[in-house]
């Protein structure tokens, strides 16, 4: 497994923990009846390590990015093809006119 991936299933974990501690403690607020006013801080920094860890696994597990520009060459199987028999020129676009004024 890439070190990506594990990072991010880590971060993931996190997460959840940080969830469920909340619950917890709103149970726990509940019981001494007292009012929820936010998270305790350590579940705070559980969210912002979380959320880090799992940010940077998704930005670094996809891989290396590829070129769009139809003309590159590690682009090959986006290529069009040479001949014109995918071409239609009997469609739906005919009917607008050729040109469009607009007037301001």
């Amino acid at each position: 497994m890439n070190l990506g991936f594990v990072i991010g299933v880590i971060g993931v974990l996190i997460l959840s923990h940080a969830g469920y501690s909340t619950i917890q403690y709103r149970g726990l607020l509940k019981i001494t009846e007292e009012e929820f006013t936010g998270p305790p801080l350590n579940v705070v920094l559980e969210l912002i390590v979380g959320l880090a860890l799992s940010m940077w696994a998704a930005l670094t597990f996809p891989g290396k990015f590829l070129s769009i520009h139809p003309d590159s060459d590690e682009n090959r199987a986006v290529s069009l093809p040479d001949n014109s028999d995918f071409m239609i020129f009997n469609h739906r676009g005919r009917l607008f006119p050729p040109e469009i004024t607009m007037k301001f």
